[in-house]
């Protein structure tokens, strides 16, 4: 009985993960791609799990979640603030203004 759960669980695993890749390479949004890719390494650290691999699940969720995914999520903040024509002096200049200090003083001293 117990055998058949877990046979069923990894055949659902399997499945999830082949949706979870399609979906990855089919979405036209950024944001969505990286938040599936997440989601693929943290289910795939699963899977390594399942097939007596710790070793390489506890590496596959520390650097294809935990690293790799907050990387893409930087890399796409920026590639946003650098597709709306902003660039990071731009941002300090602005916070600046806000704050009443004259941006130009600020950098000559």
């Amino acid at each position: 009985m117990i055998y058949s759960i877990l046979t069923l669980f990894d055949i659902l695993l399997a499945l999830t993960l082949l949706w979870l890749s399609w979906n990855l390479l089919n979405t036209e949004d950024i944001f969505k791609a990286v938040v599936l890719f997440i989601s693929f390494g943290l289910l795939m650290a699963l899977t390594w799990v399942r097939m007596r691999a710790p070793d390489v699940a506890l590496a596959e969720a520390a650097l294809g979640a935990g690293l790799t995914g907050p990387l893409f999520l930087s890399a796409l903040r920026r590639m946003n603030r650098f597709l709306k024509g902003e660039r990071r002096l731009d941002c300090d200049e602005n916070r600046e203004k806000d704050n009443g200090k004259n941006p130009k003083q600020t950098q000559a001293t």
